[in-house]
Protein backbone atom coordinates (compact mmCIF):
# COMPACT_ATOMS: atom_id res chain seq x y z
CA UNK A 1 0.00 0.00 0.00
CA UNK A 2 1.71 3.55 -1.11
CA UNK A 3 -0.41 6.30 1.02
CA UNK A 4 -3.53 6.17 3.07
CA UNK A 5 -5.56 8.93 2.52
CA UNK A 6 -8.10 9.54 6.05
CA UNK A 7 -10.26 12.48 5.37
CA UNK A 8 -11.44 14.41 8.63
CA UNK A 9 -9.35 14.85 11.76
CA UNK A 10 -12.24 14.08 14.77
CA UNK A 11 -11.15 10.92 16.91
CA UNK A 12 -12.53 8.46 14.33
CA UNK A 13 -10.28 9.82 11.29
CA UNK A 14 -7.17 9.70 14.41
CA UNK A 15 -7.76 6.35 15.11
CA UNK A 16 -7.55 5.28 11.80
CA UNK A 17 -4.62 7.42 11.01
CA UNK A 18 -2.54 5.78 14.48
CA UNK A 19 -3.80 2.94 13.56
CA UNK A 20 -2.37 2.94 9.96
CA UNK A 21 0.37 4.60 11.03
CA UNK A 22 1.57 1.78 13.52
CA UNK A 23 1.20 -0.42 10.63
CA UNK A 24 3.89 1.09 8.70
CA UNK A 25 1.78 2.99 6.54
CA UNK A 26 2.36 6.38 4.91
CA UNK A 27 -0.33 8.65 6.01
CA UNK A 28 -1.91 11.88 4.94
CA UNK A 29 -4.59 13.29 7.34
CA UNK A 30 -6.94 16.18 5.78
CA UNK A 31 -9.06 18.01 7.92
CA UNK A 32 -11.58 20.82 6.80
CA UNK A 33 -11.14 22.77 10.15
CA UNK A 34 -7.67 24.79 11.53
CA UNK A 35 -7.27 21.95 14.20
CA UNK A 36 -8.01 18.05 15.13
CA UNK A 37 -10.21 16.44 17.62
CA UNK A 38 -14.20 17.36 15.66
CA UNK A 39 -16.73 16.85 19.02
CA UNK A 40 -14.06 16.59 21.15
CA UNK A 41 -11.62 19.27 20.69
CA UNK A 42 -10.22 21.62 23.62
CA UNK A 43 -9.26 25.09 22.67
CA UNK A 44 -8.32 28.63 24.65
CA UNK A 45 -11.35 30.68 25.62
CA UNK A 46 -10.78 34.23 25.75
CA UNK A 47 -13.78 34.93 28.22
CA UNK A 48 -12.89 32.79 30.62
CA UNK A 49 -9.33 32.83 29.89
CA UNK A 50 -8.99 29.13 30.22
CA UNK A 51 -8.43 25.93 28.15
CA UNK A 52 -12.11 25.00 27.53
CA UNK A 53 -13.18 21.41 25.62
CA UNK A 54 -16.20 21.83 23.53
CA UNK A 55 -17.80 19.34 25.19
CA UNK A 56 -17.64 17.39 28.53
CA UNK A 57 -17.00 13.58 28.22
CA UNK A 58 -16.60 10.73 30.37
CA UNK A 59 -15.08 7.97 29.57
CA UNK A 60 -15.62 4.09 31.51
CA UNK A 61 -12.88 1.94 32.22
CA UNK A 62 -14.08 -1.09 29.98
CA UNK A 63 -13.91 1.49 26.45
CA UNK A 64 -11.25 -1.04 25.52
CA UNK A 65 -10.83 0.44 21.99
CA UNK A 66 -10.27 3.94 23.49
CA UNK A 67 -8.01 2.55 25.79
CA UNK A 68 -6.22 1.02 23.39
CA UNK A 69 -5.71 4.33 21.61
CA UNK A 70 -4.90 5.47 24.46
CA UNK A 71 -2.03 3.43 25.23
CA UNK A 72 -0.68 3.81 21.73
CA UNK A 73 -0.46 6.85 21.73
CA UNK A 74 1.09 7.50 25.05
CA UNK A 75 -1.50 9.24 26.88
CA UNK A 76 -3.23 6.79 28.88
CA UNK A 77 -2.24 8.20 32.33
CA UNK A 78 -4.26 11.86 31.06
CA UNK A 79 -7.15 9.56 31.95
CA UNK A 80 -8.04 10.25 35.61
CA UNK A 81 -11.49 9.20 38.26
CA UNK A 82 -11.81 7.13 41.10
CA UNK A 83 -10.67 3.30 41.90
CA UNK A 84 -14.00 2.51 42.39
CA UNK A 85 -16.89 2.12 40.54
CA UNK A 86 -18.51 4.87 42.07
CA UNK A 87 -21.69 7.61 41.36
CA UNK A 88 -23.14 10.45 43.07
CA UNK A 89 -26.31 11.89 42.41
CA UNK A 90 -28.35 14.65 43.87
CA UNK A 91 -32.22 14.85 43.62
CA UNK A 92 -33.09 18.52 43.92
CA UNK A 93 -36.77 17.66 43.87
CA UNK A 94 -36.43 15.68 47.17
CA UNK A 95 -33.36 17.15 48.09
CA UNK A 96 -31.48 13.91 48.73
CA UNK A 97 -27.92 12.62 47.66
CA UNK A 98 -26.56 9.58 47.16
CA UNK A 99 -23.64 7.78 45.72
CA UNK A 100 -23.90 4.15 44.34
CA UNK A 101 -21.14 1.57 44.82
CA UNK A 102 -21.34 -1.30 42.62
CA UNK A 103 -19.13 -4.38 43.22
CA UNK A 104 -16.16 -4.91 41.01
CA UNK A 105 -17.00 -8.24 39.36
CA UNK A 106 -20.11 -9.39 37.27
CA UNK A 107 -21.62 -10.95 39.79
CA UNK A 108 -23.50 -7.72 41.09
CA UNK A 109 -24.10 -9.36 45.25
CA UNK A 110 -24.12 -4.87 45.94
CA UNK A 111 -27.72 -5.17 44.65
CA UNK A 112 -28.50 -7.23 47.92
CA UNK A 113 -27.00 -3.97 50.10
CA UNK A 114 -29.30 -0.94 50.57
CA UNK A 115 -26.77 1.54 51.57
CA UNK A 116 -24.94 0.65 48.30
CA UNK A 117 -27.81 1.11 45.37
CA UNK A 118 -30.56 3.78 44.85
CA UNK A 119 -32.31 5.04 47.50
CA UNK A 120 -35.90 3.62 47.61
CA UNK A 121 -34.69 0.55 45.13
CA UNK A 122 -34.83 -3.05 45.82
CA UNK A 123 -32.33 -5.68 44.31
CA UNK A 124 -35.39 -6.97 41.82
CA UNK A 125 -36.68 -3.85 40.71
CA UNK A 126 -32.86 -3.81 38.33
CA UNK A 127 -33.60 -7.22 36.72
CA UNK A 128 -35.80 -5.68 33.69
CA UNK A 129 -32.54 -4.03 32.81
CA UNK A 130 -30.86 -7.40 31.56
CA UNK A 131 -33.99 -7.41 29.09
CA UNK A 132 -31.96 -5.16 26.98
CA UNK A 133 -28.99 -7.75 26.23
CA UNK A 134 -30.62 -9.78 24.27
CA UNK A 135 -32.19 -9.23 20.56
CA UNK A 136 -34.41 -6.21 20.21
CA UNK A 137 -35.57 -6.70 16.67
CA UNK A 138 -35.84 -3.12 16.11
CA UNK A 139 -37.57 -2.16 19.44
CA UNK A 140 -37.52 0.95 21.53
CA UNK A 141 -36.29 1.36 25.17
CA UNK A 142 -39.87 2.15 26.24
CA UNK A 143 -41.37 -1.22 24.45
CA UNK A 144 -38.14 -3.14 25.94
CA UNK A 145 -38.45 -2.25 29.79
CA UNK A 146 -40.91 -0.55 31.96
CA UNK A 147 -39.84 3.28 31.90
CA UNK A 148 -40.96 4.23 35.13
CA UNK A 149 -40.75 4.23 38.69
CA UNK A 150 -37.61 5.17 41.29
CA UNK A 151 -34.98 2.75 39.37
CA UNK A 152 -35.77 4.49 36.26
CA UNK A 153 -35.64 8.44 37.15
CA UNK A 154 -32.60 8.27 39.68
CA UNK A 155 -30.51 6.02 37.61
CA UNK A 156 -31.68 4.37 34.22
CA UNK A 157 -33.34 7.05 32.63
CA UNK A 158 -30.43 9.65 33.11
CA UNK A 159 -27.89 7.51 32.73
CA UNK A 160 -29.32 6.21 29.38
CA UNK A 161 -30.26 10.03 28.01
CA UNK A 162 -26.59 10.25 28.86
CA UNK A 163 -25.66 7.82 26.85
CA UNK A 164 -27.35 7.83 24.01
CA UNK A 165 -28.21 11.65 24.11
CA UNK A 166 -32.04 10.66 23.25
CA UNK A 167 -35.04 10.50 25.27
CA UNK A 168 -34.85 6.82 26.48
CA UNK A 169 -38.36 6.10 26.18
CA UNK A 170 -37.96 6.45 21.86
CA UNK A 171 -34.61 5.24 21.93
CA UNK A 172 -32.79 2.26 20.20
CA UNK A 173 -33.19 -0.77 22.89
CA UNK A 174 -30.66 -1.95 20.74
CA UNK A 175 -28.06 0.14 21.63
CA UNK A 176 -29.09 0.61 25.39
CA UNK A 177 -28.36 -2.99 25.89
CA UNK A 178 -24.98 -2.55 23.98
CA UNK A 179 -24.29 -0.18 26.48
CA UNK A 180 -25.55 -2.47 29.45
CA UNK A 181 -23.55 -5.56 27.82
CA UNK A 182 -20.23 -3.24 28.19
CA UNK A 183 -20.80 -1.87 31.13
CA UNK A 184 -23.40 -2.60 33.73
CA UNK A 185 -23.32 -6.48 32.87
CA UNK A 186 -19.78 -6.71 33.45
CA UNK A 187 -19.34 -5.22 36.96
CA UNK A 188 -17.85 -2.57 38.30
CA UNK A 189 -14.54 -2.61 36.92
CA UNK A 190 -16.11 -1.83 33.91
CA UNK A 191 -17.52 1.54 34.20
CA UNK A 192 -15.57 3.31 36.64
CA UNK A 193 -15.49 6.94 35.13
CA UNK A 194 -12.84 8.44 34.02
CA UNK A 195 -12.24 12.01 32.54
CA UNK A 196 -9.52 13.81 30.28
CA UNK A 197 -6.84 15.52 32.78
CA UNK A 198 -6.76 18.54 32.03
CA UNK A 199 -8.13 18.34 28.46
CA UNK A 200 -9.88 16.24 26.07
CA UNK A 201 -7.00 17.84 23.26
CA UNK A 202 -4.07 16.71 26.22
CA UNK A 203 -5.22 13.70 26.27
CA UNK A 204 -6.79 12.33 22.63
CA UNK A 205 -5.35 15.22 20.24
CA UNK A 206 -2.38 16.66 21.04
CA UNK A 207 -0.43 13.06 21.58
CA UNK A 208 -2.43 11.32 18.33
CA UNK A 209 -0.97 14.08 16.21
CA UNK A 210 2.60 14.02 18.00
CA UNK A 211 2.71 10.06 17.12
CA UNK A 212 1.66 10.39 13.89
CA UNK A 213 4.11 13.58 13.17
CA UNK A 214 6.90 10.41 14.71
CA UNK A 215 6.29 7.95 11.61
CA UNK A 216 6.29 10.73 8.91
CA UNK A 217 2.64 10.85 8.60
CA UNK A 218 1.66 13.92 6.92
CA UNK A 219 -1.25 16.89 8.41
CA UNK A 220 -3.30 19.24 6.24
CA UNK A 221 -5.22 21.62 8.14
CA UNK A 222 -8.09 24.28 6.55
CA UNK A 223 -8.47 22.08 4.04
CA UNK A 224 -12.04 21.05 3.08
CA UNK A 225 -12.71 18.14 0.57
CA UNK A 226 -14.93 19.65 -2.06
CA UNK A 227 -15.69 16.32 -3.65
CA UNK A 228 -14.27 12.56 -4.64
CA UNK A 229 -14.11 11.02 -7.73
CA UNK A 230 -13.95 7.44 -8.73
CA UNK A 231 -12.99 5.10 -11.53
CA UNK A 232 -15.07 1.51 -11.85
CA UNK A 233 -14.55 0.20 -8.15
CA UNK A 234 -11.89 2.82 -6.91
CA UNK A 235 -12.24 5.74 -5.10
CA UNK A 236 -9.68 8.13 -7.60
CA UNK A 237 -9.20 11.72 -6.62
CA UNK A 238 -9.95 13.74 -4.50
CA UNK A 239 -10.45 17.57 -4.90
CA UNK A 240 -9.65 20.14 -2.67
CA UNK A 241 -9.51 23.89 -2.73
CA UNK A 242 -6.14 23.35 -3.30
CA UNK A 243 -6.67 20.75 -6.67
CA UNK A 244 -7.06 17.67 -6.69
CA UNK A 245 -4.44 14.87 -5.61
CA UNK A 246 -4.50 11.41 -7.80
CA UNK A 247 -5.24 8.39 -5.92
CA UNK A 248 -2.40 5.96 -7.18
CA UNK A 249 -3.42 2.10 -7.63
CA UNK A 250 -2.29 0.90 -4.12
CA UNK A 251 -3.29 3.84 -2.54
CA UNK A 252 -6.37 3.66 -0.30
CA UNK A 253 -9.25 6.73 1.71
CA UNK A 254 -10.46 6.01 4.49
CA UNK A 255 -13.81 8.91 4.64
CA UNK A 256 -14.14 9.98 8.66
CA UNK A 257 -16.43 13.37 7.91
CA UNK A 258 -19.60 13.64 9.51
CA UNK A 259 -22.64 11.67 8.11
CA UNK A 260 -23.97 15.30 6.28
CA UNK A 261 -20.48 15.72 4.56
CA UNK A 262 -20.35 11.95 3.80
CA UNK A 263 -23.43 11.78 1.72
CA UNK A 264 -22.55 14.99 0.16
CA UNK A 265 -19.14 12.71 -1.29
CA UNK A 266 -20.05 9.76 -1.52
CA UNK A 267 -23.34 8.67 -4.13
CA UNK A 268 -26.33 7.12 -3.00
CA UNK A 269 -24.77 7.39 0.71
CA UNK A 270 -27.59 6.12 3.62
CA UNK A 271 -26.63 7.59 6.84
CA UNK A 272 -28.35 8.72 9.49
CA UNK A 273 -30.11 11.91 8.61
CA UNK A 274 -31.37 13.53 12.20
CA UNK A 275 -29.44 14.48 14.88
CA UNK A 276 -29.67 15.76 18.65
CA UNK A 277 -28.39 18.21 20.49
CA UNK A 278 -25.88 18.84 23.48
CA UNK A 279 -25.70 22.04 25.30
CA UNK A 280 -22.32 22.11 27.89
CA UNK A 281 -21.89 25.09 30.13
CA UNK A 282 -18.97 26.28 31.80
CA UNK A 283 -17.98 28.61 34.60
CA UNK A 284 -14.68 29.86 35.79
CA UNK A 285 -15.49 29.22 39.36
CA UNK A 286 -13.04 26.82 41.61
CA UNK A 287 -14.62 24.17 43.10
CA UNK A 288 -14.64 23.22 47.38
CA UNK A 289 -11.70 20.46 48.24
CA UNK A 290 -13.80 17.35 47.93
CA UNK A 291 -15.99 18.13 45.01
CA UNK A 292 -17.50 15.16 43.50
CA UNK A 293 -15.91 15.46 39.84
CA UNK A 294 -18.77 14.13 38.05
CA UNK A 295 -22.21 14.35 39.70
CA UNK A 296 -25.77 13.34 37.90
CA UNK A 297 -28.22 15.94 38.75
CA UNK A 298 -32.14 15.08 38.85
CA UNK A 299 -34.74 17.45 38.53
CA UNK A 300 -32.85 20.35 37.50
CA UNK A 301 -31.72 22.21 34.08
CA UNK A 302 -28.49 20.50 34.55
CA UNK A 303 -28.36 16.55 34.15
CA UNK A 304 -24.27 16.34 35.07
CA UNK A 305 -21.88 18.66 36.80
CA UNK A 306 -18.47 18.15 35.97
CA UNK A 307 -15.39 19.47 38.91
CA UNK A 308 -12.31 20.39 37.10
CA UNK A 309 -9.57 22.53 39.01
CA UNK A 310 -10.53 25.70 37.69
CA UNK A 311 -13.93 25.12 36.91
CA UNK A 312 -17.52 23.65 37.33
CA UNK A 313 -19.26 22.73 33.52
CA UNK A 314 -22.71 21.24 32.89
CA UNK A 315 -23.58 18.76 29.75
CA UNK A 316 -27.75 18.21 28.93
CA UNK A 317 -28.11 15.60 26.49
CA UNK A 318 -30.86 15.68 23.75
CA UNK A 319 -30.77 19.49 24.96
CA UNK A 320 -33.24 20.53 21.60
CA UNK A 321 -35.20 22.64 23.65
CA UNK A 322 -32.13 24.19 25.36
CA UNK A 323 -30.58 24.74 22.48
CA UNK A 324 -32.65 27.56 21.17
CA UNK A 325 -32.35 29.54 24.44
CA UNK A 326 -30.56 32.38 25.27
CA UNK A 327 -27.23 31.66 26.55
CA UNK A 328 -27.60 33.88 29.38
CA UNK A 329 -31.10 32.30 30.53
CA UNK A 330 -29.29 29.32 30.03
CA UNK A 331 -26.00 30.30 32.64
CA UNK A 332 -28.73 31.10 34.95
CA UNK A 333 -30.52 27.88 34.75
CA UNK A 334 -27.45 25.98 35.08
CA UNK A 335 -25.78 28.29 37.63
CA UNK A 336 -28.64 28.04 40.11
CA UNK A 337 -28.46 23.90 40.34
CA UNK A 338 -24.78 23.97 40.18
CA UNK A 339 -25.20 26.83 43.10
CA UNK A 340 -28.02 24.28 44.76
CA UNK A 341 -25.63 20.94 44.58
CA UNK A 342 -23.11 22.32 46.13
CA UNK A 343 -23.78 24.90 48.47
CA UNK A 344 -22.19 27.97 46.86
CA UNK A 345 -23.36 31.50 46.15
CA UNK A 346 -26.18 32.34 44.19
CA UNK A 347 -24.28 35.48 42.13
CA UNK A 348 -23.04 34.67 38.50
CA UNK A 349 -19.74 33.49 37.77
CA UNK A 350 -18.05 34.31 34.69
CA UNK A 351 -19.69 31.78 32.49
CA UNK A 352 -19.34 30.13 28.45
CA UNK A 353 -22.19 28.59 26.63
CA UNK A 354 -21.28 26.31 23.88
CA UNK A 355 -24.10 24.63 21.90
CA UNK A 356 -23.48 21.80 19.28
CA UNK A 357 -26.68 21.31 17.38
CA UNK A 358 -25.60 18.16 15.53
CA UNK A 359 -23.98 16.86 18.65
CA UNK A 360 -24.52 12.89 17.52
CA UNK A 361 -27.14 11.32 15.38
CA UNK A 362 -30.61 10.31 17.24
CA UNK A 363 -30.22 7.00 18.59
CA UNK A 364 -33.58 6.04 17.58
CA UNK A 365 -34.32 2.26 15.85
CA UNK A 366 -35.03 4.08 12.48
CA UNK A 367 -31.62 5.97 12.21
CA UNK A 368 -30.10 2.87 13.95
CA UNK A 369 -31.04 0.71 10.95
CA UNK A 370 -29.64 3.76 8.23
CA UNK A 371 -25.69 3.55 9.93
CA UNK A 372 -23.71 1.99 7.05
CA UNK A 373 -20.64 -0.40 7.87
CA UNK A 374 -17.21 0.62 7.27
CA UNK A 375 -17.18 -1.56 4.05
CA UNK A 376 -18.32 0.55 0.66
CA UNK A 377 -18.61 -0.54 -2.53
CA UNK A 378 -15.18 1.28 -3.84
CA UNK A 379 -12.56 -1.30 -2.74
CA UNK A 380 -9.83 1.57 -1.54
CA UNK A 381 -12.87 3.08 0.50
CA UNK A 382 -14.09 3.14 4.02
CA UNK A 383 -16.19 4.82 6.39
CA UNK A 384 -15.15 5.50 9.87
CA UNK A 385 -17.13 7.51 12.77
CA UNK A 386 -19.46 7.07 15.66
CA UNK A 387 -22.26 7.09 12.94
CA UNK A 388 -21.70 4.11 11.29
CA UNK A 389 -22.36 0.83 12.34
CA UNK A 390 -20.31 0.18 15.44
CA UNK A 391 -23.27 -1.28 17.15
CA UNK A 392 -22.24 1.50 20.31
CA UNK A 393 -24.28 5.01 20.08
CA UNK A 394 -22.53 8.19 19.19
CA UNK A 395 -20.04 7.96 21.88
CA UNK A 396 -16.35 8.30 22.11
CA UNK A 397 -15.58 4.65 21.89
CA UNK A 398 -17.76 4.23 19.30
CA UNK A 399 -15.53 6.85 16.92
CA UNK A 400 -12.26 5.56 17.95
CA UNK A 401 -13.50 2.06 17.19
CA UNK A 402 -14.68 2.94 13.85
CA UNK A 403 -11.26 4.44 13.09
CA UNK A 404 -9.69 0.96 13.39
CA UNK A 405 -12.57 -1.12 11.77
CA UNK A 406 -11.80 1.38 8.79
CA UNK A 407 -8.53 0.56 8.75
CA UNK A 408 -9.09 -3.35 8.74
CA UNK A 409 -11.25 -2.99 5.73
CA UNK A 410 -8.63 -1.14 3.57
CA UNK A 411 -5.69 -2.66 5.31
Amino acid sequence: MSTVYVIGAGLAGLSAAVEMAGRGASVQLIEASAQAGGRCRSYFDPVLEMTLDNGNHFILSGNHATFNYLNTIGSADRLVGPSEATLDFHDLRAGARWTIRPNSGPLPWWLLFPQRRIPGTRAADYLPLFGLIGPQRGRTIGEAIPCEGVLWDRLVGPFLLGALNTTPQIASAALAGAVVRESLARGGNAYRVRIANPNLGAAFVAPALGFLGSRGAEVRFASPVRSLTFAGDRASGIVTSEGETAIGPDDAVILATPPWISRDLIPNLDAPDEFNAIVNAHFRFAPPAGTSPMLGVIGGSAQWIFAFPDRLSVTVSAAGDLADSDRETLARLFWADIAAVHRLPAQLPPWRIIKERRATFAATPEQNARRPGARTRWRNLALAGDWTATGLPGTIEGAIRSGRTAAGVIG
